[in-house]
């Protein structure tokens, strides 16, 4: 099958590979059609096949596994600033307190034989590591392939796009660890990484990034963690640049270890989300937020199996997820 090289992408790509990539005919500020048809959900996600995972788990080291996910607690840093609310959590039932309410009705003596405890949390499915499906952004009312809100969108949520129809992600993922590139521990505030970043970082680390596979970028900014403010405000991340660059070599699902994927605040006057309006709405690429990278830096894992699952939490914009790391054999 004839090949041909892509400009701004590490890989050679076949003419099936082309087809199925959205952002190589993407137009500006315009969503974009799935090259997977009129009902397509998930966008560049299809580019991961049964086939792929199985490959990929046939070299995974179980036996080194790194949580990539921040734990969730009362105080951590979350978009309170942008008018949500923050990860609240509180208890439902007590052991002490089960004997004082007798909420279940079975009396106080098996109250005190049984220990009772439970709780319950609210938040902003925009907190912790988290995943941003297809609805989270677009342009004007319309999103991902063409759905639009006076057509989809009900009192509640999203009938489309929504973290419900994700499916569980196990592919090939890529660290890009920039941070180590520039030979510091964060990068600067503000720093926009663009594809001369993403591309020194593979070349430093001596590993491909192919059509299909997961991409992780550490700024380091998580050595911030939990300080608010100084993981927050000014953060380095993903510029327009690297994210076409990322989204025409093929990824899958794109996740950075910010707030925000995105260099904050965006150095385009007219877009203050022009990452996510561009991945999301024009290529149909997902995007992980709040990844921890840190591990994966110290012990020079730059490629790995990826596994991962959100909540299925309907018609949601995000969810919650749990990503996993495991690195691959040779």
């Amino acid at each position: 099958m004839r090949k041909e090289q892509i400009m701004c992408a590490p890989e050679f790509y076949t003419e099936q590979a082309r087809e199925r990539i959205a952002s190589l005919t993407a137009k500006p500020r315009r969503v974009s059609r799935s090259p997977f048809g009129d009902d397509d959900e998930i966008g560049m996600l299809n580019l991961i096949s049964k086939e792929s995972a199985r490959r990929v788990m046939s070299r995974a080291d179980a036996g080194r596994t790194f949580d990539l996910a921040v734990d969730l607690f009362m105080g951590m840093p979350s978009w309170t600033k942008a008018g949500d609310p923050p990860f609240q959590q509180w208890m439902t039932h007590s052991p002490s307190g089960t004997v004082r309410d007798d909420a279940s009705g079975f009396g106080e003596a098996q109250n005190r034989l049984v220990g009772y405890s439970g709780d319950a949390v609210s938040m902003y499915t925009h907190t912790g590591t988290h995943i941003d499906t297809l609805n989270h952004f677009g342009y004007g009312n319309e999103i991902w392939n063409g759905f639009t809100a006076d057509a989809q969108l009900s009192s509640r949520h999203w009938m489309k796009c929504g973290a419900d129809k994700l499916p569980p992600i196990i592919g090939r993922g890529v660290l890009f660890d920039v941070a180590a590139l520039h030979g510091v521990d964060v990068l600067p505030d503000n720093y926009g990484i663009g594809s001369d970043d993403l591309r020194g970082a593979l070349e430093r680390q001596k590993v491909e990034f192919r059509p299909g596979d997961i991409a992780l970028i550490r700024t380091g900014r998580m050595q911030h963690w939990p300080d608010v403010n100084a993981y927050i405000d000014d953060s380095p991340g993903l510029n327009l640049d690297g994210a076409q660059w990322l989204a025409r070599a093929g990824a899958a699902l794109i996740g950075g270890d910010n707030s925000a994927l995105e260099q904050m605040p965006a150095a385009d006057p007219e877009n203050w989300q022009v990452v996510h309006t561009y991945l999301l709405a024009e290529a149909g690429v997902p995007i992980m937020e709040i990844v921890d990278c840190e591990a994966l830096s110290e012990e020079h894992v730059y490629e790995f199996a990826f596994v991962a699952a959100c909540l299925k939490i309907r018609g949601a914009t995000g969810a919650p997820i749990r990503p996993l790391a495991m690195p691959l054999s040779s």
